[in-house]
């Protein structure tokens, strides 16, 4: 604790007495300053105990005092020691009921006291208190080294909610809980989630301080929380909150510092395990890619034995912007961390730790990510998450496999790539192969490519009817739609089959080809579908 008025008073050496303002005595003392300036306020900046003689004070005057010790108040002074003996017998009786009135402690300083006495024994005090909270500091600190390396961050937490004499909080990338100590705390560690994102979105290191209120939400009560970034780069790995009553004193503050040094190193160790456990996966993946699924398992080990043990998705996903792009290494250390691939591989890799989910995460290198995850699993719950999104509020495409096995990732590799094309075209964020294998086979060549290639297609019969010389186009689409039966077409259309005979010779002659050809028929009936008419005149 810091010296107080309390234990100044306390000091038998200094023979102080108490003349007014006895109820805050506990008030903490930050220095001592000696000054007969009529308006010492300018040189003051708060938590001072004002020593004075009144050599140049009308100590007398009862209005002089009022204004005098109001000052003083206001610039945050502490209390006043008087000497007695020196320029006035004893403390006149004007400052007495000042200070009373303003609620300002007035100390009697003997004649055989000296200020300097005071100054030592406050300074004395200042260094015993420092150093009691560094040497607390450093035990906080080796005590939390033990428990980070032993014990893992949740034990971490739990020895830092001690120290702190509150509660601690360890979120992911994400924003969500990791852990929590002590268990009472969650609801209000899961209350914060806003305020972590809002702390993420900033350049690490990056800290704040929020109000958390109660669990009960009476509002009577409320946690200063502070909350920590995590990460030696320019992006946020992960945060710590540190929830109190009051401000942390010097000791408490050391032990938040090295529990944030301690957290980080464990995230930089993670990040390095993490790059090992992707060259592994890569092998993996070409294994089961090459048709060579009994060494993938060998090679998965424990490490992803289990996923290939149950039905698993194959994800693949590229920039939005433009297919393999790659973050650029010139544009600095954090471009790569801020590459939408990168955000997506935090996002799936968070949602697998908070389950001890086991997820294999391959980037290529070229802007493509594979990924192999649990099928039902929260991997897989998080991406389904962007189905519904434009694909630029994410920054990426994604195409998702059906379920799978080990013997078939050749296949599912197939499906995620047409999955991928598809919500490529469509603007969309993520596609599943069960949509395409579900719906219509036109969606997937609504692109401009096909749709130039049947307007060109069916242009010349467009151009026939728009002279007014037939009715080609509709001809064809009845003819078609009954699978090249005359009557029923001729029907349809209105016409007698005659003359729907004719219509059909004039679309072979203008377009040069035979309709008895499947494929063409298959050509044309696509067209149709996907044509819009050209634009005459």
């Amino acid at each position: 604790m810091p010296p107080t008025l309390a234990s100044l008073i306390q000091h038998s050496a200094l023979q102080l007495t108490v003349r007014a303002g006895e109820d805050r005595l506990q008030t903490p003392v930050r220095w001592v300053h000696a000054s007969e300036l009529v308006d010492p306020v300018p040189y003051m900046e708060g938590g001072e105990l004002l020593l004075i003689t009144a050599t140049t004070l009308d100590a007398e005057d009862p209005e002089s005092m009022t204004r005098y010790v109001r000052r003083l108040v206001g610039a945050g002074v502490v209390g006043l020691g008087f000497a007695i003996g020196v320029h006035y017998g004893d403390i006149p009786q004007a400052l007495v009921e000042a200070a009373r009135e303003a609620g300002l402690p007035l100390l009697g300083v003997p004649r055989r006291t000296p200020f300097l006495a005071i100054s030592k024994a406050v300074s004395a005090a200042i260094a015993a208190d420092q150093y009691r909270a560094v040497t607390a500091g450093f035990e906080a600190q080796r005590e939390l080294t033990r428990a980070a390396l032993t014990d893992g961050p949740a034990e971490l937490l739990a020895r830092l909610a001690a120290h702190v004499d509150g509660w601690a909080a360890l979120y992911d990338v994400s924003g969500a809980v990791v852990a929590v100590a002590p268990e009472w705390a969650a609801r209000r560690a899961a209350r914060l989630t806003a305020d972590v994102e809002r702390l993420r979105e900033r350049t690490a290191p990056a800290s704040a301080v929020v109000a958390g209120s109660d669990d009960e939400g009476d509002g009577d009560s409320h946690d200063r929380v502070e909350l920590q970034s995590l990460g030696t780069g320019r992006r946020v790995r992960g945060a710590l909150a540190v929830g109190t009553e009051s401000a942390l004193g010097t000791a408490e503050r050391y032990a938040v510092h090295s529990a944030v040094a301690l957290l980080t190193l464990t995230t930089e160790r993670s990040r390095a395990l993490q790059a090992a456990e992707q060259r592994l996966g890569a092998a993996v993946l070409r294994m089961l890619l090459s048709g060579q699924p009994d060494h993938a398992r060998a090679v998965a080990g424990d490490l992803y034995g289990g996923l290939l043990d149950a039905p698993f998705r194959l994800l693949i996903a590229e920039s939005a912007e433009s297919p393999r792009s790659a973050p650029d290494p010139a544009a600095g250390p954090g471009a790569a961390a801020d590459h939408p691939l990168h955000v997506l591989t935090e996002a799936l890799e968070a949602a697998a730790a908070r389950t001890g989910e086991a997820v294999l995460v391959v980037p290529d290198g070229e802007g493509r990510l594979t990924v192999l995850a649990a099928d039902g699993g929260a991997v897989a719950r998080e991406a389904g998450g962007y189905a519904a999104l434009e694909a630029e509020e994410i920054g990426a495409v994604i195409g998702l496999s059906a379920p799978t096995g080990p013997i078939a990732t050749v296949s599912a590799y197939k499906q995620a790539e047409q999955a991928l094309s598809v919500a490529r075209r469509r603007g969309r964020a993520l596609v599943e192969h069960e949509e395409l294998a579900t719906g219509s086979i036109l969606p997937l060549l609504a692109d401009d490519a096909v749709r130039a290639f049947a307007n060109a297609m069916l242009r010349a019969l467009h151009e026939h009817d728009a002279k007014g010389r037939g009715d080609l186009v509709a001809s064809l689409r009845a003819w078609l739609s009954r699978h090249g039966q005359w009557d029923a077409a001729a029907a349809d259309l209105g016409v007698h089959r005659h003359t729907l005979r004719y219509r059909m010779r004039r679309v072979e002659e203008i377009l040069g080809r035979s309709l008895d050809d499947p494929d063409v028929r298959m050509e044309l009936w696509l067209a149709l579908k996907t044509t819009t008419p050209p634009p005459m005149g």
